[in-house]
């Protein structure tokens, strides 16, 4: 397995799970609300680490699940 591609996959899955959301919905929403074309090969990509995530992608993502985006980045810590 290569270099991880992004340090948000993790937790945009972890609070996706938390929402009762699955990757289609998610992919779904971020198309519908903010015209951003994902499919759910590219959400799963995003959460296991393969793909890279585009800083509006991101800004995106934490607003369909209700989360700071700077959660997103660096977690708790």
């Amino acid at each position: 397995m290569g270099e991880k591609q992004n340090i948000s996959g993790a937790r945009i899955r972890q609070v996706r799970l938390q929402n009762n959301l699955d990757q289609v919905e998610l992919a779904a929403a971020l198309n519908v609300d903010y015209g951003i074309k994902l499919e759910q090969s590219d959400i799963s990509e995003i959460e296991r680490q393969v793909r890279s995530l585009k800083d509006y992608e991101l800004e995106a993502i934490s607003k369909v699940l209700d989360i700071d985006p700077i959660w997103l980045l660096r977690g708790d810590n």
